[in-house]
């Protein structure tokens, strides 16, 4: 679906300018309004899912955590339908050890922050899907037996420590770094789990303090990518599920 002007009337003079590169699931559209610029997106969670994601930003934001900043609409509401408006974040993606460092820090600090966290509604953790078949985009319950079994069998190592709130999508694509340090964006694919998936798929010489191997700790957010995948992104999630086959011998 292309987002057209009338999605955004509830904020006054915002004029939408160009799709954004980058939202494989959720339409991302950069939008301007007085010189300034604002991304404007549509959620496809339920509105229990998007409510959570909305309270955790907020939560981070005043914590000293770089999130993007929410925009309300003329009458305060935090979202419309699943339209929400976020300022524009200026800033480079990750470009070396001491931007993934600042990184690493930014998510350790969300981790410790959220311990306890409730469980964003209709997710699952990594452990909950040990014995389950779905939560959130993951659905073993579509793969086949034997790609459910590598899948969990991948994951077993890292299920130790508190349950926080996961990013659940840490990448070049999804950071920047500023003046004000390292910003996480795109919190769509959020949940609460064991904290080592967010370390998972980042440039393997940045250490993270995860309490395995980096080979094993990789291995499992192979497992993650190739589960939450399956259905939303089925190429890539059976591109995921083969490296995962390899990785397992």
């Amino acid at each position: 679906m292309v987002m057209r002007q009338e999605t955004v009337a509830p904020w006054s003079g915002i004029e939408l300018v160009r799709p954004l590169a980058g939202g494989a699931r959720n339409e991302v559209v950069l939008a301007e309004r007085g010189g300034q610029r604002f991304v404007v997106r549509r959620s496809t969670r339920a509105h229990p899912a998007l409510e959570w994601e909305l309270d955790l930003l907020s939560y981070l934001s005043n914590h000293g955590i770089g999130v993007p900043t929410l925009v309300p609409t003329d009458d305060g509401r935090r979202h419309v339908g699943g339209v929400l408006v976020n300022e524009f974040v200026d800033g480079h993606p990750p470009a070396g050890e001491g931007d993934w460092r600042d990184i690493v820090r930014v998510l350790t600090a969300v981790h410790d922050l959220t311990r306890g966290w409730p469980q964003r509604p209709g997710f699952a953790s990594a452990r909950e899907l040990s014995v389950s078949g779905r939560g959130g985009d993951v659905r073993l319950d579509a793969m086949p037996p034997e790609a459910v079994r590598a899948v969990r069998a991948a994951w077993q190592p890292i299920l130790t420590g508190t349950e926080c709130v996961n990013h659940g999508d840490v990448g070049a694509g999804n950071a920047l770094i500023n003046d004000g340090g390292a910003v996480l964006l795109d919190w769509d694919e959020a949940r609460v789990d064991v904290p080592w998936f967010d370390f998972a798929l980042l440039p393997e010489d940045v250490p993270t303090g995860a309490p395995v191997d980096r080979e094993t700790l990789v291995t499992a957010g192979v497992a993650w990518e190739a589960a939450t995948c399956w259905v939303a992104e089925p190429e890539y999630g059976a591109r995921r599920l083969e490296e995962l086959r390899q990785r397992s011998g």
